[in-house]
């Protein structure tokens, strides 16, 4: 497959004039090595390969198991919207001339005076997933339906080894395969986290506990069930709990929200307040000790786990509305709660056993289906980097250490570079998993891997100085990697 001459629009609409085109591809030998292989194809990794896209030196592939690009689908409600503005799409904080950016995205698709009427500076949570969906289904080097099984480092050959299975449309194994690599990127994004007191009900037949990851496959369901108690006082338990108030009957809504925080906080959005999502924070908090990144991380979760103002505004308005004849509202919102256990009550219904955490009281709450809006948690990167494990270092809590520039810190035989994305929250702090740092972290990664500068970035990000003096990295600099192979094409 060779690079397309015409910009990344859809092919039926192509009214400007495109960029200057990369150069044509050589054949790709099964046995050179890559520059980099990339391990999932989330936002993160989906940001990589449009910004790796016009470095026609390098020769990249990205590997998916699922067949298409999916971005939390089941919390695709409708009215919600990202929380991040629109310039933080994939390219643009990077590059804002890039053809994938959002804007380009709306322009093939005619409706870019819509959106500039429209006035929407955060777009909601479709939209953002269809321009994502627009990136992958135009973007050469994305290999879907692959699923990476390992990732080891060839000593002889100064590479790295990834094996992977081909999937059919059925996602059944079709053929096996193995590519050779300089250097590798690791996206595989994060998975729904299920408390312990509640893990093992969700798999078991009868009544519905769900991750609000899966709501809205089971939202009718839901909806059906007499009495539902949502779990979890952050945004998706907010979007949750709104939508199932929205679709209740006034009077009759049967809802419990619950969590742990202490209240139904609201997310910090102050304008200085934000830049703790800037890269000045970013290499603040990198360069920080480790026990006390530990507790800053405890400490921040109002940064990236509160609630959208908008949200428990729409929230208060719905039960407002439905106070006006006199009555209120069959809900119950109670924060400052912890799920301690859980059990069935024969077939038909769920027993929680609640403590408030600042009564030290406990009480039972019988409820007819649970969603359970608590979060997402790193994927563990055992399985898949088992065999890099002799090589890695890591740190005094057996987190693996990461440097300043996003690689995996390895031992010095090791030439190739590990980046990782959104898996670096105890080295680099609460902007890891925000989309706002996307194009930037990419672009580092790419300026690190080619060793030039094909995307220069800012030196300051932030009104705010961060510490008094400028501190060091912890982590010792990483090697520069080695000339990059002229780019080729394959599989």
């Amino acid at each position: 497959m060779t690079r397309p001459t015409n910009p990344p629009t859809t092919p039926q609409t192509t009214p400007h004039p495109s960029p200057s085109p990369a150069t044509h591809p050589a054949p790709h030998e099964p046995h050179a090595p890559r520059d980099l292989v990339g391990i999932g194809i989330g936002p993160f990794n989906l940001s990589l390969a449009a910004l790796a896209h016009p470095l026609a030196e390098l020769d990249a592939v990205f590997y998916e198991q699922r067949p298409t690009f999916d971005w939390h689908p089941g919390l695709l409600i409708d009215g919600t919207t990202v929380q991040v503005p629109f310039l933080a799409d994939l390219v643009t904080l990077a590059d804002p001339t890039s053809p994938w950016s959002f804007l380009n995205y709306l322009r093939t698709r005619e409706r870019l005076f819509p959106f500039y009427f429209a006035e929407r500076f955060h777009i909601q949570r479709t939209e953002y997933d269809a321009y994502c969906r627009w990136v992958a289904e135009n973007l050469p080097g994305l290999r879907f339906h692959h699923q990476v099984d390992a990732v080891r480092w060839n000593a002889e050959r100064d590479v790295f080894e990834v094996d992977f299975t081909r999937l059919d449309a059925d996602t059944e194994a079709e053929s096996l395969g193995r590519t050779y690599t300089k250097n590798i990127v690791l996206g595989i994004g994060t998975e729904p986290y299920v408390p312990d007191p509640l893990r093992p009900l969700v798999d078991a037949p009868g009544v519905p506990v769900i991750h609000a990851a899966d709501y809205l496959d089971h939202r009718a369901t839901l909806l059906a069930a007499e009495h539902i108690t949502v779990v979890g006082s952050g945004q998706s338990g907010a979007e949750v709990f709104l939508d199932l108030l929205r679709h209740r009957p006034a009077g009759r809504e049967r809802l419990h929200w619950i969590g742990r925080s202490e209240a139904f906080a609201p997310m910090e959005y102050s304008k200085l307040g934000l830049e703790h999502f800037t890269p000045d924070y970013t290499r603040y908090f990198h360069a920080l000790s480790e026990p006390v990144r530990e507790q800053l991380v405890a400490s921040q979760w109002q940064l990236h786990k509160g609630i959208d103002a908008g949200t428990i505004t729409a929230i208060h308005d719905e039960l407002y509305r439905r106070n006006l004849g006199g009555g209120w509202p069959d809900a119950v919102l109670t924060p400052g709660v912890t799920v301690r256990t859980a059990g069935r009550i024969a077939t038909t219904k769920i027993e929680l056993h609640l403590e408030h955490l600042q009564q030290g009281t406990r009480s039972r709450l019988a409820t007819d289906a649970v969603v359970l809006a608590t979060g997402y948690r790193e994927r563990p990167l055992t399985r898949l980097l088992a065999g890099l494990e002799p090589y890695l270092r890591r740190d005094s809590s057996e987190h693996p250490r990461v440097d300043e520039e996003f690689r995996l810190v390895l031992d010095p035989s090791v030439t190739g570079a590990a980046f990782v994305q959104n898996t670096s929250l105890h080295t680099h702090g609460v902007g890891t998993p925000d989309l706002g740092l996307a194009a930037w972290r990419s672009a580092t990664i790419l300026n690190t891997l080619t060793g030039k500068e094909p995307y220069p970035l800012p030196h300051r990000t932030a009104f705010t100085t961060f510490g008094l003096e400028q501190q060091r990295s912890q982590v010792p600099p990483a090697r520069h990697p080695g000339t990059l192979t002229p780019l080729r094409d394959g599989t």
